[in-house]
């Protein structure tokens, strides 16, 4: 007799057994999702590698051509405006700035020495503007304010002085000179002197003076030749020149006044002129409180008078 069929073994799958089928094909999903997510991440990474890559070599590049384009151990206004903000970017890293008391100290000390070296024309002074220590340069018609952080406000030729010593300054590879004495920065307005070149005028005025005694002396003699062919007591080798010889010393004495008198109105206009700077430049001087100690009304600080020092007062 044959064996009925066992009913289990005929049974259709459990649920629990298509549970386990679906939760392994959903996890194989997954790990398909996941490695393609990973590979489109390394896919990523590897650009922005690539990107960073070639950002850095451009960098290195424009660094490279910054640092021999320009001369930064005279950097210069001039330098400042030529460069664009992706130059001026590679060239002064924010990183390494040099800030607060210590970026003032070393501005004041290089415009002290650009003011010795007659580089820069200003009085420069270490005040409080706003609660915070500032250094202040400032002339009869511009201001520069240079506050700790290295911002700079102000108007004139001094701000624009002002600017790039401030850039250079806040660099650590840039050397600041050490302070110079006072004897050395802007004089008391009556201490300029009237000229720069007494020696130089001396010896014009005698050039001039042995030119225009020499060609009045060839005149005279020409004429005393001509006169003494007329009958007049004449001198040897004078009465027997020609007439061609003696026009030509008479033009040639002529000539020797001309330019006789010529340098003597450049030594005139010369020491005229020197009169006109020097009177203007002590005014400018007056104006900027040199010799009374009254600053000019369009300074931000909220003193408009500055203490005078013995230098400033001189001999006046």
């Amino acid at each position: 007799m044959t064996d009925s069929p066992d009913p289990a073994a005929s049974d259709p799958p459990s649920k629990d057994g298509a549970s386990t089928d679906a939760a392994s094909g959903s996890e194989a999903a997954d790990a398909l999702d996941d490695g393609a997510v990973a590979a489109e991440s390394d896919g990523h990474s590897a650009e922005a590698r690539a990107a960073g890559t070639e950002e850095s070599e451009e960098l290195a590049e424009l660094r490279q051509r910054v640092e021999e384009e320009y001369d930064f151990e005279d950097f210069g206004p001039a330098d400042m405006a030529q460069m664009d903000p992706e130059e001026w970017d590679v060239a002064f890293d924010a990183d390494t700035w040099i800030t607060g008391e210590a970026l003032l100290d070393r501005v004041e000390a290089d415009l002290k020495n650009r003011v010795a070296t007659r580089n820069v024309f200003a009085v420069v002074e270490r005040v409080t503007h706003e609660g915070q220590p500032c250094v202040l340069a400032y002339t009869d018609s511009g201001y520069a304010l240079v506050e700790p952080d290295g911002s700079v406000e102000g108007f004139g030729t001094v701000l624009r002085d002002t600017k790039p010593v401030v850039a250079l300054c806040s660099m650590e590879s840039y050397d600041v000179a050490p302070m110079p004495d006072e004897d050395y920065l802007l004089p008391h307005p009556e201490e300029v002197p009237e000229g720069s070149d007494e020696l130089g005028n001396l010896m014009m005025q005698v050039v001039a003076g042995v030119l225009s005694l020499a060609g009045v002396l060839l005149v005279i003699a020409s004429f005393y030749a001509v006169a003494a062919s007329y009958g007049a007591p004449g001198v040897a080798g004078l009465t027997n020149a020609g007439g061609g010889a003696l026009a030509v010393t008479i033009v040639i004495g002529f000539v020797f006044v001309g330019v006789g008198l010529t340098l003597f109105a450049t030594v005139a206009n010369a020491r005229l002129s020197d009169a006109f700077r020097a009177e203007e430049y002590r005014e400018r001087l007056r104006r900027m409180g040199l010799d009374d100690g009254e600053r000019p009304a369009f300074l931000p600080t909220e003193s408009t008078t500055r203490e005078l020092t013995d230098e400033d007062r001189g001999e006046a």
